[in-house]
């Protein structure tokens, strides 16, 4: 990780985490200063007692000094909304692509 002069990088600027932590894999990074976070889950069926998998996809900021390609996992935090569909930011890289 190199420094930069990113305001939203959460580490070298001013951009406070708040609320929830996950962690996805990385699916996308074609929108600039972006990366797309896709989440696996599984949900409980009631009526026919088993689980179902889901998944689903977050936007999330991409700071300048972290080198973040598709397959990557990766853990995101909350933080304020930085444009109409980013409201989490990357805060580390934690797995390389498979």
């Amino acid at each position: 990780m190199q420094s930069c002069n990113d305001k939203n990088c959460p580490i070298h600027g001013g951009l406070k985490i708040r609320g929830a932590i996950m962690e996805g894999v990385v699916v996308s990074n074609k929108p600039k200063n972006t990366v797309i976070i896709e989440r696996s889950y599984l949900r409980f069926i009631p009526k026919y007692e088993r689980y179902e998998r889901r998944k689903t996809r977050v936007s999330a900021h991409k700071p300048a000094c972290m080198n973040i390609e598709i397959g990557d996992k990766v853990k995101i935090g909350e933080c304020r909304k930085i444009s109409k569909t980013k409201s989490f930011v990357v805060i580390e890289k934690i797995g390389e692509k498979n």
